[in-house]
């Protein structure tokens, strides 16, 4: 990837406007207006650099054209960098409509998915979202572990063998600590609590987990040449900006309203900024936003996996934070794909959803008759249909389902006495497999 261009100084533009005269820039003010970008809604200069401009303006002055628009109704957050300049954003379009669909689908219930609402099947749900969150979000951070894998480590309750399988487990335990500390105001403790949780056995200083970089640990984020796009505040400064941050994200500050869901964006990209740890900066930052979610009343993002997004174009993210750096910390850059990225994710679960519905359904009516199992069994035996080999523990169905273990224990000990599964014991463990003949059992079960 390479650095976005810098856009030209708002300063020397307007200097050399007023020197050409008011007509010039009305002309300027007039055809930018006139002008809409269908592909892009909020482009960089970057972007513009190698588009047509409208007739008679050159590039610069089309650029001035398009800021001057972008300024009414900035809006400044608490967040300086180096230079102590603040960053801001503008309620640009598509915002409006992308904060409307968030309190619609993931705030409110209205058009509530029903296998979420129902409390028989919500937690299947639960936790297919905390695995994929935590696997892709790993990925981000060059995690090489395969989704197989990395599903039955969880599922099975297996120890990670290596580094990349430690940072997807770490993942997941830290996505379940969010639902249990929501309620918790965000402080410098919670957040070191995040981190450890979150690196905890990766990192190359064991010390460094739970804690500021000091300031000889040179950070900096740049790519896979040695090319350097950003250096972080200095560790010194990190005890008063993440004071600061958590005042914003316990909205102590700014005292005007800011929505939630821009709030819990803009705690990614502040402490993403910040950079305050030595490796894990990224992850953390993402747990922060589910964590705004939750506390914010977003019940639903639970259910969703941005970083499954992010992961399927990793450079769009980077080049968000990049496009807010390098014009005037505008922040709406970061807003317009990170809004983006959520109403994908909910499109993407709702997807999720239909397909497992619709297979649902196909077993439901191999299942019709066989009123005496429950909706978790018909779900395990469901899945065994489609998978004659597997094989299934009392920890990989207590963990399927969010059940304690003596649940998941008389689920497959009453599949097994119904001759729907066998069992075999290696050591201390119990294994179950589909039964031979498992269609035509199922037909004799009633």
């Amino acid at each position: 990837m390479r650095m976005p261009k810098t856009p030209p100084r708002m300063d020397e533009l307007m200097s050399k406007m007023f020197e050409e005269g008011p007509d010039r820039l009305t002309k300027i003010i007039q055809a930018a207006q006139n002008r809409t970008f269908k592909t892009e809604p909020y482009p960089h200069w970057d972007k513009i650099l190698y588009l047509t401009p409208p007739e008679g303006l050159s590039h610069k002055e089309w650029w001035l054209g398009v800021k001057i628009q972008r300024n009414p109704g900035r809006k400044k957050i608490p967040l300086r960098d180096a230079q102590r300049r603040y960053f801001s954003y503008v309620l640009a379009d598509p915002i409006p409509e992308r904060l409307h669909e968030i309190d619609m689908y993931i705030g409110g219930g209205i058009q509530m998915p029903s296998q979420i609402t129902n409390p028989e099947t919500k937690d299947q749900y639960y936790v297919e979202s905390l695995i994929e969150e935590a696997i892709t979000s790993s990925q981000l951070e060059h995690a090489t572990t395969t989704r197989r894998v990395a599903r039955e480590m969880i599922r099975t309750g297996r120890k990670p063998s290596d580094r990349s399988e430690q940072m997807i487990f770490n993942n997941y335990r830290t996505m379940q600590a969010i639902s249990e500390v929501k309620n918790e105001p965000l402080s410098k403790d919670l957040i070191f609590r995040l981190h450890r949780l979150i690196t905890e056995d990766t990192l190359d200083d064991p010390s460094a987990a739970g804690r500021f970089r000091r300031p000889d640990e040179e950070i900096y984020v740049g790519d896979d040449t040695g090319e350097r796009f950003y250096t972080p505040p200095p560790a010194e400064e990190l005890e008063s900006r993440i004071k600061i941050l958590c005042k914003f994200a316990n909205k102590e500050i700014p005292k005007e309203f800011v929505h939630p869901a821009i709030r819990a964006v803009l705690l990614h990209f502040w402490l993403a900024f910040d950079h305050p740890f030595v490796d894990g900066n990224g992850r953390t930052a993402r747990a922060l936003f589910y964590w705004a979610m939750l506390r914010y009343g977003f019940w639903l993002s639970e259910y969703i996996s941005i970083s499954h997004i992010i992961l399927k174009g990793p450079s769009k993210y980077s080049r968000a934070f990049l496009y807010t750096e390098t014009d005037d910390n505008d922040l709406t850059y970061f807003l317009v794909y990170h809004l983006d990225i959520i109403r994908r994710a909910i499109e993407a679960l709702h997807e999720y959803i239909r397909k497992q519905a619709s297979k649902v359904a196909q077993v439901e009516k191999r299942l019709r008759n066989v009123a005496i199992l429950n909706y978790r069994q018909r779900a395990l035996i469901s899945h065994a249909l489609k998978h004659p080999s597997a094989t299934y523990t009392f920890r990989t169905h207590q963990t399927s389902h969010n059940i304690v273990y003596q649940t998941a224990r008389l689920d497959l000990l009453e599949l097994e006495k119904f001759g729907l599964l066998t069992s075999h014991k290696i050591k201390k463990r119990w294994y179950f497999q589909p039964a031979k003949e498992l269609e035509t059992k199922l037909t004799n079960l009633r």
